[in-house]
Order: C-alpha cells, then structure tokens, then sequence
C-alpha cells in the first residue's frame, strides 16, 4: 500500500501561529500550546505552539517549521514572533508587521517586496495580519506590533538562492497556500520567478538556466564575462522555466546543463526529475542511431540504467559528437515549444566530469 504523504506548514504560517498565540496570550493570560490559523486560500490549520517567553512588556513565540513530506532547508526550524500590544493608542487598531534577526531584507529591485523592506512576501503578510486580527477582534483601537525572526535565518539563508537574489541576511518568510504539499515545489518555483524578476529590473537581457550548482560553476568558467546575477538555478523545471521566461518577455535563454539532463529535455519532459520522469532508452538509442553511432551498441544501450554509462560506451564512437548535436537540436526545439515560441534557446553540455560537449 502507498504511504499517504504528509503535508507541512509554510513560513508564513508557522509565523502567523506565532503572532496570533502572542496575541492570545497578551490580551487573554491564557498561553496555548496550539492556534487555528487562518489560510490564504481560506480554511483554517491548526498549528502547535513549541514554547512562549516574556520580554519586556511582550511576548516571544516559537514554532517549529515543519515541511512535512517535502521538507526543504527550513525544515526543522524555529520560527519566532516578538509580539506587542499597546491597548492605550486611541487611534483605529493597527498591526505592525517587520523582520528581525534571520529574516532577509530585499537589496535589488524586482522582488515580491520593496528595496530595504523584510522579505516576507505578500501573502504570508497579509496572513500573519489577519491571524492577529483574529486574536485581536475585540480591541477596536490600540496598536500590535509583530516582529517575526528566525534564529538560524541567516546560516539557513546561505544553503539558498537567497544571497543571489539580493536577499541579504536570512530567509524569506513564503507561502501563497500556507500548507506545503509534497513534492509541489512552490517555492522552487517561486524562486525561480524572483530570480528572473531581479534579472528583469537590473536591465540585463541575458538569463541563463542551470540545473544546479556544478552546472552553474561551469558556464562561470567557461564564459566568465557573465554576471553572476544573470544565473537561475531552474534545476528539474523545464517546462514552468521556459513559461516563466517567456511571461517576462525574455526573447533568449541559455540552459547549461549536463548530458543526461540534455537527454531528458530532448525527451520533452515538462519535469527531469529522476524519480519521475526517467531516461527513455529504447528512444535514446533510436537517435543514437539516427546519429550514426555504432550499431553494435545498440542492445547495450537499450538496456543502459543511466544517461552516464551510454556517454561512456560511445567513448571512442566518432559520431558522438553527432549524437550530442541532435539531442541539443531536439531539446532546444522542446524548450521553444514550451515558451509558446517566444523564446530563442541556446544550450552549453557538460559530461558528468565537467568536459564541455557543446
């Protein structure tokens, strides 16, 4: 029987349960050891409060961010909100909401929010705010200030595409759901849309595509005239990068990637994972031979477990080069399909020890 996965809570949520118990906790006396929170979507989840310390006149929360079955780099986590309430300003109630210690602060243009501001997204704003709204529906004047931070923020901030992005300092607090689903890749996603979006404001028109670090290292190396800006690590997401490039109006994207990643993007995959989408062989193997590599590999090749061990038997096979070609020919012909054809793509190949193909 299959294992249901298990979903988590955003940042934005586990910040929200926070400011709300902080507030409950304040106005009432009362320290819960868990809130129902308000969604953005709508609906409500119930999130454990871990522990409540007083400080000064107010209140510092903690929740433990839990990715479910899709933890991410904040998996695991404290999530904290400082929170205050001053019941004494007569004007209509208000609520204040900034970032603290490990919450990153925007530098470049192009983000979700403003140069100098904390980098808590919209939605998750506006969800911490209704939650101590919520908590607060009694008070009709007064004022409720909400500081969130994340202890950890800024070493966990460094394991993400944050210190690229101009996020400077910690992590961005996220969530248009507030309910992380596994396997969803929201925030990939997201990032990846940011990341386009700073490329965007700074004036550059070059974007270029990696699928990860190494392969970002690489395209440095050989074209180190590129600013380092202009790198989006789209990883597995073929199809929503290309369809992200092309609603921003790029006209031209490099991907640089290596050979079994290539393989897969001239298979048309939406997604590379290798989970989920794997290597089709007996295709492979039709255009290895449709590229004239020798025949007599043909049966090995078709029973091959990864993209590597054929780069390998076609070591010495002098129509390689040829085969490499097509694949690149097919994938780029993918990848402007996927942009509505408003997308010219240009590839750079790696083999799995760095060598350039193409």
């Amino acid at each position: 029987m299959t294992r249901q996965l298990r979903t988590g809570r955003t940042t934005g949520s586990c910040a929200s349960a926070a400011a709300m118990a902080g507030v409950c906790f304040l106005l009432n006396g009362a320290a819960p050891d868990r809130v129902e929170i308000p969604l953005p979507p709508g609906g409500h989840l119930a999130v454990p409060i871990d522990r409540m310390e007083t400080e000064g006149t107010g209140v510092r929360v903690t929740v433990i961010k839990d990715g479910g079955d899709d933890p991410d780099a904040t998996h695991g986590c404290e999530i904290q909100a400082v929170v205050t309430v001053d019941r004494h300003d007569p004007a209509p109630l208000s609520v204040h909401i900034d970032g603290g210690l490990g919450v990153g602060r925007a530098t470049l243009p192009g983000l979700p929010v403003h140069v100098g501001c904390a980098a808590i997204n919209p939605e998750p704003l506006k969800q911490i705010e209704t939650a101590v709204r919520q908590a607060a529906s009694a008070m009709r004047t007064g004022r409720i200030t909400v500081t969130v931070e994340v202890p950890e923020g800024e070493a966990i901030a460094l394991k993400t595409m944050n210190p690229r992005l101009g996020i400077l300092g910690g992590i961005s607090i996220l969530g248009t759901q507030g309910i992380v689903k596994p396997y969803s890749h929201d925030s990939w996603k997201a990032t990846i849309e940011e990341g386009l979006d700073v490329i965007r404001a700074q004036g550059l028109s070059l974007a270029v595509f990696t699928t990860g670090r190494r392969s970002e290292r690489l395209y440095l190396d050989t074209r180190p005239e590129t600013p380092e800006l202009a790198l989006v690590q789209a990883a597995d997401f073929f199809e929503f990068s290309m369809q992200a490039a092309a609603r921003r109006e790029f006209t031209h994207i490099t991907w640089s990637l290596f050979f079994g990643k290539l393989v897969k993007q001239a298979q048309a995959l939406p997604y590379t994972h290798a989970k989920s989408h794997p290597v089709d062989f007996d295709q492979l193997a039709d255009r290895c031979r449709e590229a004239g590599c020798n025949p007599a590999l043909d049966r090995e090749i078709r029973s091959a477990n990864t993209a590597r061990q054929i780069l390998d038997l076609l070591g010495h096979d002098p129509a390689r080069p040829a085969l490499i070609e097509l694949l690149v020919h097919h994938a780029k012909k993918a990848a402007e399909a996927f942009s509505g054809g408003q997308v010219t793509v240009e590839y750079m190949v790696f083999d799995f020890d760095g060598k350039q193909l193409f």
